[in-house]
C-alpha cells in the first residue's frame, strides 16, 4: 500500500514499512501545492534582494557574509561539497532510507523554501530503490545530521555514491539506471535537503519499534523464567499496579499473566515462597518503567517525524522568513538516551533472573547450573559469563550522548546534542540485549524441562520455538553457536509472533 506523505500523518510504523519492506511513497497533492507556493515566495524575496540565512547568505559563522547574485547560483554545490564530510562504513540502507522519508515529510510542510523537484526526486529514489552511500558518523545533530544528509544530497547533482539493485554505484550511474532526472542544486536547494536532523530521527524510530518488540519478549522471557522457578503470583496481579497507576507496570504485568495464564502454578496448589526475591517480583515495576520511557521516547519521535525541521523556515501566508535552531536533535537525542538505558536495565534484570535459575542456592531445587550431572557438566555456567559481557558494554554505551556537547564552527554552533552518537549507541545496545534476553529464554527452557509440571499456553509455546532452534542440553557442548541462534531468534520475533498467536496479543 502506498505510503503517502503530507507531512503530519507519518507513523514509527508506516516509516519502518518504507525502510524496510521498500513501501511505496507518494507526496501528498496538497503538499505540493505548499511546496510551489513556498518557493514563489522565497524568489520574490530573493528578486527584492531580502538577506535569508544560507539562501544569499553564508552558513555558521559565516552567516554574516552576503552573497551576490552570481554566488548565490553557485553557493549551494559548494555547501554540499563541503558538508559532505562524514568518516567510516555506510549507515545501512533502511536508516538512509527512512532519513530521505523523513525529509520529504518536513518539506512536504511547505516552510522549506526548496524547488517542487528536490522533494519530488526524493520521492523518485525512495520508489525506485536509488539509496545514497552515507557514512555514518560525523553528525553532531545540529545543524541537523549535515554530514551524512549532505552526502546523500550529492545525488541531487548527479555526484557520490548510491545503492541500486545491489550493487554500490557511481551517483549518476544509479540515477541513470533508474531513470530519475538530476534536478541540479539552485539557490535554497541543499540547505533544504540537510538542514534537519533527520537521520538520527530515522535511527530512532527504527531502535523504538525494536525496542518495544524486545521489551515484550523480555516479558515472555520473564514469564517462563518465573514459572520454572515457581514464582508466587501474587505481584503480577493488575490490582497491585492499578493501585499504584503506572501504564507500563501495569501492561507489564497483564501480560506476564497471559503468557502464564493455564499454568498449574496458577491454581494455588502449588508449593511457592511467600515472597521471591527482587528480580522475580519487580519485574512489572522494571521493565514497565522501561515501556513508560520508551512510550515517552515514542511521542517525541513521532512529533519530530511530523514537525519543521529546518533553518530558515519560510511563512509564506505571512510573508516571513524565521530563523532558529529547529535542527537540533535534542528533543530526540535526550528521550533516545532514556530508552536506550531503559534497555539495559532490563537486560540487567533478565541476568539476575537467569542467575537464579542457575545458582544452585536459589534456584528451588533445579539441577545446578542446569546441568544433568553437576561437577561432570557444567551446563549454562559460561552462558552467564556471556551475558555479563553484553550487560557492561551495555551500561558504558548507556552514558547519555545528550549531555556531550563540543562546541563547533568557531562556536558558532556552541551547543549541539550528539544525537547521532545516541542513536549509534542505541543501535548497540540493542544488538546486544537481543543476545541477553535469548540467553534467559535458553536457560528457562533448559529449566522448565526439568519440571514436572503444565505450563502456561504462553510459556509453552515460547518453549516449542525455542526447541526448533536449541537442543536440550543434556551433554555439554560448545555453546556459542546456541547463543547466536538465540540471538538472531529474539531480532526475528518470531518467539513474539507464535506467543501471540497462542495467548493474544500482548499490551
Amino acid at each position: 500500500m502506498t505510503i503517502v506523505l503530507d507531512g503530519s500523518s507519518l507513523t514509527i510504523e508506516k516509516l519502518v514499512a518504507i525502510a524496510r519492506d521498500n513501501e511505496k511513497v507518494e507526496l501528498a497533492p496538497e503538499a505540493l501545492e505548499r511546496i510551489r507556493v513556498c518557493r514563489a515566495m522565497l524568489e520574490e524575496k530573493l528578486a527584492a534582494k531580502e538577506i535569508m540565512y544560507g539562501t544569499n547568505t553564508g552558513i555558521g559563522e559565516f552567516s554574516e557574509v552576503v552573497l551576490s547574485d552570481e554566488q548565490v547560483k553557485e553557493f549551494q554545490k559548494y555547501l554540499i561539497y563541503n558538508h559532505a564530510a562524514g568518516i567510516g562504513e555506510p549507515a545501512p540502507i533502511e536508516y538512509v532510507r527512512a532519513a530521505l522519508a523523513s525529509r520529504i515529510n518536513v518539506h512536504a510542510h511547505g516552510n522549506s523554501g526548496c524547488r517542487p523537484e528536490i522533494t519530488l526526486t526524493l520521492v523518485e529514489m525512495l520508489n525506485k530503490g536509488v539509496t545514497p552511500v552515507v557514512c555514518q558518523k560525523g553528525s553532531v545533530g545540529a545543524s541537523g545530521d549535515l554530514a551524512p544528509m549532505a552526502q546523500a544530497a550529492l545525488l541531487l547533482m548527479g555526484e557520490g555514491e548510491a545503492f541500486y539493485h545491489g550493487e554500490r554505484l557511481p551517483g549518476h550511474e544509479a540515477m541513470r539506471r533508474a531513470g530519475i532526472a538530476i534536478p541540479g542544486l539552485q539557490a535554497r536547494d541543499g540547505l533544504a535537503a540537510i538542514n534537519g536532523s533527520n537521520l538520527l530521527t530515522a535511527m530512532s524510530a527504527i531502535h523504538i519499534y525494536e525496542m518495544e518488540r524486545l521489551i515484550k519478549q523480555a516479558e515472555i522471557a520473564a514469564a517462563m523464567s518465573i514459572e520454572a522457578l515457581l514464582g508466587n503470583l501474587k505481584p503480577y496481579n493488575t490490582k497491585l499496579h492499578e493501585l499504584r497507576g503506572f501504564n507500563g507496570a501495569i501492561t507489564s504485568a497483564r501480560n506476564i499473566m497471559k503468557v502464564i495464564e493455564g499454568s498449574d502454578l496458577t491454581t494455588g496448589r502449588m508449593k511457592t515462597k511467600v515472597q521471591d526475591a527482587y528480580s522475580m517480583r519487580s519485574t512489572p515495576q522494571v521493565i514497565g518503567a522501561a515501556r513508560d520511557a520508551i512510550a515517552y521516547a515514542r511521542s517525541q519521535v513521532e512529533i519530530e517525524l511530523n514537525g519543521v525541521g529546518d533553518n530558515p523556515i519560510f511563512v509564506p501566508e505571512m510573508k516571513l522568513t524565521l530563523t532558529g535552531a529547529n535542527f537540533q536533535g535534542t528533543p530526540v537525542s535526550l528521550p533516545m538516551d532514556m530508552a536506550g538505558a531503559a534497555i539495559t536495565m532490563v537486560c540487567v534484570l533478565s541476568e539476575r533472573r537467569m542467575n537464579r535459575l542457575t545458582n544452585p542456592a536459589l534456584s528451588q531445587g533445579l539441577p545446578d547450573f542446569l546441568a544433568h550431572e553437576p561437577g561432570f557438566y557444567s551446563g549454562m555456567m559460561l552462558s552467564q559469563y556471556t551475558a555479563d559481557h553484553l550487560i557492561v558494554e551495555q551500561k558504558i554505551l548507556s552514558a547519555p550522548a545528550s549531555i556531550q556537547s563540543i562546541p563547533a564552527a568557531a562556536d558558532q554552533e556552541d551547543f549541539v546534542s550528539m544525537g547521532m552518537n545516541t542513536a549509534i549507541k542505541n543501535g548497540q545496545i540493542l544488538d546486544n540485549a537481543y543476545g541477553v534476553i535469548g540467553i534467559e529464554f535458553m536457560a528457562a527452557a533448559q529449566a522448565l524441562d526439568f519440571r514436572e509440571f503444565t505450563p502456561g499456553r504462553g510459556t509453552q509455546k515460547a518453549r516449542e520455538v525455542i526447541r526448533k532452534y536449541v537442543a536440550h542440553l543434556d551433554v555439554d557442548r560448545p555453546l556459542y553457536n546456541d547463543h547466536n541462534v538465540m540471538k538472531r531468534l529474539v531480532k526475528s520475533g518470531e518467539i513474539l509472533e507464535e506467543v501471540e498467536k497462542a495467548v493474544g496479543e500482548l499490551g
